[in-house]
């Protein structure tokens, strides 16, 4: 075993890994990843003037810490293009139409269609009151906003917030739900309706694709810090001591170990709770009660020449499916298309309870289900398939149950020598992470002097 002596040393290099090293990239930093490649659940590879995706796909705009680091990178990211909610049920495909018709143009039953708009009046108005809880305002002292966001209707499921609803009217709801990897019965209702605020209104945040793929940030990030990056690193021990941070890790069969005189733990939260020693105890206990749901998703690459019906879709919700939505990534390379060009890059999501039984199969048994219900909702589509190629994460995202708000402060107290950044610390995904790992690495910096 040999030890080295660093600034500072971040644990995970997914994008809240990555910004914290960003910003700590002028001082003696090392980032530790236990995989083959950076960028966790941003995932992306280009196919010529497309790209597949995998994870996350929309992004912060301006004004945000994301918009900032993208900036900073040199990484140039463009208005998502495109109707953002679409729906296929029932044998429907609908792309265009104000959502407050849709019930009226799928077919169900009447006791359907009349819960379906007393449940949709209810969460309508829930989502205009989320949105002036979730603005920021001049008075806010730091993390009062997310407190605030976490604290509006917290205290009980989306589930018990809509009352049970008819079987259709539930699968309208639930798509937009499970995104969070939590079921209705299980999320607490105000993230259930932070979510249809996403869906509803593009200016609510996440509003931005990265031209050429999520990945093209973080690879970028990643390229930039060359060496400070160490793939394959798989942390076993991080202990807090009075003068700094001993950091344990395996690399290939050789043992080895860090003294720093700080640590950012960009890992999911399960992982952070097992490898740190010396939190307060507080936050060594919130950290043990953040609960994730898993994700399964699949990339299609096709090659069909004439257009298609989701050509002016960016994304459909598709209720009583494998998954629950069908994304067209293609849409930002085509709108700035002349012609039409051949082919699509097609994602499709199951988070959940969806993926759950998926986690048991291969990739080829997943695969085959997913197109079984693509041919279903587009005839034809296994024909024009040329690549299929999935990915799992069993820890796929931290939800918001109930009394979430209540472990906030445990878990953003302020720390001595290791500091937490991911996006489990708050509701806006990509833009907690990036948030976070700034900010840990600004902590960092002023204790560097």
């Amino acid at each position: 075993m040999t030890a080295s002596q660093v600034e500072a040393v971040i644990v995970g290099g997914g994008i809240a890994g990555l910004a914290s090293t960003w910003r700590l990239r002028h001082h003696n930093v090392l980032l530790l990843e236990a995989g083959a490649r950076v960028g966790g659940r941003i995932c992306s590879e280009p196919r010529g003037a497309y790209w597949l995706n995998w994870g996350a796909h929309v992004f912060a705009g301006p004004g945000s810490a994301t918009d900032r680091l993208l900036g900073e990178v040199g990484v140039q990211a463009e208005p998502v293009p495109g109707e953002l909610a679409g729906l296929a049920m029932n044998g429907r495909l609908l792309t265009d139409g104000r959502v407050e018709t849709y019930p009226f143009r799928v077919p169900m039953a009447w006791r359907d269609r009349i819960a379906v708009v007393r449940a949709g009046v209810k969460v309508r108005l829930a989502v205009r009151r989320y949105g002036k809880a979730a603005e920021n305002r001049p008075e806010d002292a730091v993390g009062e906003l997310q407190q605030r966001v976490y604290d509006f209707l917290g205290d009980q499921t989306f589930a018990q917030f809509t009352g049970k609803l008819p079987a259709d009217a539930d699968a309208l709801f639930r798509p937009t739900v499970i995104r969070s990897a939590g079921s209705p019965e299980q999320v607490s209702a105000g993230a259930g309706v932070g979510y249809f605020r996403l869906v509803w209104d593009r200016a609510s945040g996440l509003s931005r694709n990265i031209v050429g793929g999520s990945a093209t940030l973080t690879e970028a990030i990643a390229t930039s810090l060359g060496s400070r990056v160490v793939l394959g690193a798989e942390v076993l021990e991080v202990v807090q001591t009075k003068d700094g941070v001993r950091v344990r890790y395996r690399l290939g069969n050789a043992h080895e170990e860090l003294q720093a005189s700080h640590c950012v733990l960009a890992t999911p939260a399960p992982i952070a709770h097992r490898v740190a020693s010396g939190l307060a105890p507080e936050t060594a206990d919130a950290l043990g009660k953040i609960i994730y749901g898993p994700l399964v998703s699949a990339a299609f690459l096709t090659n069909e020449t004439e257009p298609q019906p989701w050509d002016r879709c960016y994304a459909i919700a598709t209720p009583k499916r494998t998954f629950n939505i069908f994304l067209n990534i293609t849409n930002l390379a085509r709108s700035r298309e002349r012609e039409r060009q051949p082919g699509s890059s097609i994602m499709v999501f199951s988070p959940a309870e969806l993926a759950t039984p998926l986690l048991r199969l291969s990739d080829g048994q997943i695969i085959d289900r997913y197109l079984e219900d693509l041919g279903n909702i587009f005839p034809g589509f296994s024909a024009v398939t040329v690549e299929a190629h999935v990915r799992r994460w069993p820890l796929g995202l931290a939800y918001c149950f109930p009394g979430r708000g209540r472990i906030q402060r445990a878990l953003t107290r302020p720390a001595e020598r290791i500091h937490l950044a991911g996006d489990y610390l708050g509701t806006f995904y990509t833009e907690t992470a990036i948030q976070t790992g700034c900010a840990a690495a600004g902590t960092i910096l002023r204790a560097l002097g």
